[in-house]
């Protein structure tokens, strides 16, 4: 069914709590662990892991002690009332770190028993329910209407020159479960040139986009008018995301797709070869609640609404923690 809300109620003073966060230094997992804790009125501890050789090379579910896989740094005295763990690494040392006193929360599906931490927060796509389980439909992030409206005063005159209605294209990469290489880069190219006729168009690659798929897009859509990105300067992509009437992404990112359906903009996906069971279930959740499209070659623009349950996700966290 169409047109699902989720109540986010009253904003409530909170008590700062220091939140210890942990997770690989990757902006995916960074961004849904500092989101969740900004969100439920955290003071965010960010401790990125570093794996000790050989640790590094084996799977988390057969590490046999965390303190021996990222160094005892981590576990070091005093730990916060609450740590939270982002991803199978993470979610190990948080369980590891839990006591009497200090709550442990994992940010995703740990892929371990779940009664090990306090709280779990996962996607619908994962499939996983129980007492300490909160579902959302989509990843967390720290993408925020006040946010937005910050962004939009920056860079709306940077985009003033260009054509309305604004089309912004958010590209990921290949990742080992999608495709996005050359043969990808033509296709979404030409199908670009189409919509630049129409519409003023801006893209940003991510640090994952091939240099090939970016010398692809440049040469089709610059001569056209269209600006890409080339790394340099203030990275555009809240700037993008703040001032678009439109949003095209690539379907390879569960982040990137749920930082763009946190604006009030229409959102198409660009699927690209490769599988994966969990993301394509969660792409396809979203067409379901009419917030995402497939890009085909042809935009429309329809009247929606943010779909972002990060708020929600940390006002129940808050409950499960009793704080």
């Amino acid at each position: 069914m169409c047109g699902l809300t989720r109540g986010h109620g009253a904003a409530k003073a909170r008590h700062m709590i220091e939140a210890r966060l942990i997770c690989t230094d990757i902006a995916g997992l960074r961004n849904q662990a500092l989101g969740l804790a900004e969100a439920a009125g955290f003071t965010p501890d960010f401790r990125p892991l570093r794996f000790v050789k050989p640790w590094d090379k084996i799977p988390t579910s057969l590490w046999l002690n965390p303190r021996w896989a990222v160094g005892a740094e981590l576990f070091a005295a005093p730990v916060p009332p609450v740590v939270m763990g982002c991803g199978g690494a993470g979610a190990r040392v948080a369980a590891a770190l839990r006591g009497p006193d200090v709550r442990a929360v994992a940010i995703q599906h740990p892929r371990m028993d779940l009664r090990k931490f306090d709280a779990v927060l996962a996607g619908r796509h994962d499939g996983i329910t129980g007492p300490n389980v909160i579902v959302t439909r989509t990843a967390l992030h720290r993408v925020t209407q006040a946010r937005l409206a910050a962004e939009a005063q920056v860079w709306a005159p940077v985009f003033a020159p260009y054509r309305r209605p604004l089309a912004a294209v958010l590209l990921g990469g290949s990742n080992g479960r999608y495709i996005f290489g050359a043969a990808e880069a033509h296709v979404l190219a030409a199908q670009l040139v189409v919509v630049a006729r129409d519409y003023g168009l801006v893209i940003t690659p991510s640090r994952r986009t091939g240099g090939d798929v970016l010398a692809i897009l440049r040469a089709a859509l610059e001569p056209l008018g269209a600006w890409i990105w080339d790394f340099s300067g203030e990275n555009p992509y809240f700037g993008m995301l703040a001032c678009a009437d439109v949003l095209i992404v690539t379907a390879d990112s569960v982040s990137m797709v749920s930082e763009a359906v946190a604006t009030s903009v229409p959102v198409y996906l660009v699927r690209l070869p490769g599988r994966s069971s969990r993301i394509g279930q969660f792409m396809d959740d979203l067409k379901q609640d009419c917030r995402v499209r497939d890009f085909t070659g042809t935009l429309a623009l329809w009247d929606t609404k943010p779909l972002n349950d990060t708020q929600w996700a940390a006002t129940e966290l808050r409950r499960l923690l009793r704080l």
